[in-house]
């Protein structure tokens, strides 16, 4: 049986890695996400107020199409945040979805989790998982210069200077399952997901520092 969306609020229990899923999820919804700018996602280190007052101003903003989506990946909420989030998840707009991807949903302030959906990865269909836009096979046959090129799709910006984290962190999942045999490899991508979603992270070059590092293979 499908999986029907209920209210404006859903949490995907879980780490940054199911935003992928969360994103095909809503393409069999009919809800376009390549270069949507309706479509907001991005993964936290950690979510505090000042992370929650900015959802929330954004969340106020006019859709350019139908509705605007915010999918969030986070360690938890912190009381703060969450309290700061409240009003807006009690009276949302109607043209907008929130996605929660929070590791314990259970740990959620009971007012909250009330007024949301559950949505477990293992009870959605999912036929159409997108696969990153960089094919690993050629990637780790390259040389690294090559690589470097490869890249490029990956650190480019939107109008609003900001990377398609999503597609950073499938391309990161994808590379490490690759990488069984090569330890240096491993080490910059476990060095990149630690890092890469912090405010003010340094994208570029540790994205750069994994092609440099993986031994080419045949």
């Amino acid at each position: 049986m499908k999986t029907r969306l209920v209210g404006n609020t859903h949490i995907v229990p879980g780490g940054p890695e199911n935003i992928a899923y969360v994103l095909s999820f809503l393409r069999e919804e009919g809800i376009e996400t390549k270069g949507n700018p309706d479509v907001y996602v991005k993964a936290y280190r950690q979510f505090g107020i000042d992370d929650a007052r900015e959802l929330r101003e954004r969340a106020s903003l006019r859709a350019l199409g139908e509705r605007r989506i915010f999918i969030v990946a986070a360690p938890d909420l912190n009381r703060e945040a969450q309290n700061a989030l409240l009003k807006t998840l009690e009276e949302p707009p109607e043209s907008v979805l929130f996605f929660f991807i929070l590791p314990s949903p259970e740990a959620l302030l009971g007012t909250l989790r009330s007024r949301v959906q559950i949505l477990r990865m293992s009870d959605i269909h999912i036929t159409n998982i997108e696969h990153p836009s960089i094919d690993m096979e050629k990637f780790l046959a390259a040389a690294p210069q090559k690589r470097l090129d490869m890249l490029k799709p990956l650190l480019e910006k939107d109008e609003d200077e900001k990377r398609d984290m999503g597609e950073i962190l499938a391309f990161l999942t994808s590379l490490e399952n690759k990488l069984q045999k090569c330890p240096e490899g491993l080490i910059a991508v476990y060095r990149a997901r630690k890092f890469i979603t912090d405010k003010g992270a340094l994208v570029k070059p540790l994205l750069e520092q994994i092609a440099l590092l993986v031994s080419p293979m045949s």
